[in-house]
């Protein structure tokens, strides 16, 4: 295990004894994290990370899963499409098991702490089965929901406001509550698998394995196979490219257990990829963090060609290689990216692949733009500062509005 001295070379001594004087604040309070799935996506890597620093810096922290079955999770991936402004709506026994399923777990989930943290919409529900009114409850949404569809959204607002405060990951987010809200954009750990520093050797053996050749230029974009990532557009931008520089492209990602599209995406890519050996598409199974962290490191370029995102981890891994990163305007991206500075931001297939072109006959932007990328993702995306902002939120629900005005490295805003 990492130990949070480590990240004292990174962040620097004075920010790690900030964080420990402000946790010790905390000293003796219990957290409960409660997410969806145990693996796949942001979400379950940030809680992976982070529950064992929190306990490092004192505060009692446990995470654990809402157990649901697969029509349950039919119904969480529905909701998902729907909160990022798909057409259509639930219908009433949809409702009624979403509710049902999260009734059940919140009998059999020790729900005891005196924070408890829910992580997006699948375990919403789990508020009605509070029972403590000292307890202080934070609804975390990772989602864009900068438009969601009214009927889902309206679904959902009556437990969202039974919360004691919410969590967005950007200001575009923020919705009509009668709760507070604030702002924490998600993050990076420097130290894990994923992101720490690798020999050159092992990069080129990764590459080697998956058949990509080392000497033309790679394209990769890391992510679920989700329709909302867009490979499918990728693949069409690539193609443009393809006519008149030659190069590679690699779509790399895996499954999670609440999401049951996965599998029919990843049979669609592979249908379209079909023909194109230098198109590789790539399954790993959770734990392939290293493998991940070769494919980005060897990487040319790293793509997020998303249509709707709620942060996108993958464009901070790739700023923090100092790659240059390429993605869409979409959601958290534009706080991660500021265009032709920290990376490329493209509202369209022509778009990415036009940059494409550009990034690969101008190296030297391509360069720039990954130092600059790196600085940035080290000011404000690391997971020390993301832990700090946690902490800041469990003391601003604990203490007066007249006892806070010093905890302002969290951001609060107001509709």
């Amino acid at each position: 295990m990492i130990r949070i001295t480590e990240y004292a070379k990174i962040i620097g001594k004075q920010d790690l004894e900030m964080l420990f004087k402000i946790s010790s604040q905390l000293s003796g309070y219990r957290v409960k994290m409660i997410n969806s799935t145990k693996a796949g996506g942001g979400v379950a890597e940030i809680l992976q990370r982070m529950t064992p620093l929190l306990n490092q810096l004192g505060i009692q922290t446990k995470w654990e899963i809402m157990p649901g079955e697969n029509n349950f999770f039919q119904i969480t991936k529905k909701m998902f499409n729907l909160l990022h402004g798909a057409p259509g709506g639930l219908s009433p026994q949809e409702k009624e098991h979403f509710l049902k399923v999260n009734q059940d777990s919140s009998e059999h989930l020790n729900l005891e702490e005196d924070f408890i943290f829910i992580h997006d919409h699948q375990p919403a529900a789990l508020i009605e089965g509070r029972n403590a009114s000292e307890q202080k409850w934070i609804w975390r949404c990772h989602s864009d929901v900068s438009s969601p569809n009214k009927e889902v959204w309206e679904f959902l607002l009556p437990l969202v406001e039974k919360y004691d405060c919410s969590v967005f990951s950007s200001p575009a987010f923020a919705q009509s509550l009668r709760i507070p809200q604030y702002l924490i954009p998600p993050s990076i750990d420097p130290l894990s698998e994923k992101n720490k520093s690798l020999e050159s050797e092992y990069v080129k053996a990764i590459l080697e394995k998956h058949g990509l050749d080392i000497d033309r230029p790679i394209l990769t974009q890391i992510s679920r196979f989700d329709k909302l990532k867009d490979p499918l557009g990728l693949i069409e931008a690539y193609k443009m490219v393809k006519k008149s520089i030659d190069c590679q492209l690699v779509l790399c990602g895996g499954g999670a257990t609440d999401d049951p599209e996965g599998e029919l995406v990843l049979n669609e890519v592979k249908e379209k990829a079909r023909g194109d050996k230098d198109i590789h598409v790539l399954y790993l199974v959770p734990g392939s963090d290293l493998e991940v962290n070769a494919l980005q490191r060897g990487s040319t370029i790293i793509i997020q060609k998303s249509l709707r995102e709620g942060f996108a981890l993958t464009v901070t891994e790739g700023l923090w290689k100092r790659k240059p990163v390429i993605a869409s305007a979409v959601g958290g991206i534009p706080m991660q990216i500021i265009h032709n500075q920290t990376g490329i931001l493209v509202h369209s297939i022509e778009g990415t692949a036009h940059q494409i072109k550009y990034l690969l006959t101008h190296p030297e932007v391509a360069q720039r733009l990954g130092v600059n990328g790196y600085q940035h993702v080290l000011n404000n995306f690391l997971i020390t500062r993301h832990v700090r902002d946690y902490i800041l939120t469990m003391l601003l629900t604990i203490r007066k509005r007249s006892d806070t005005a010093y905890l302002d490295l969290t951001t609060p805003y107001k509709n």
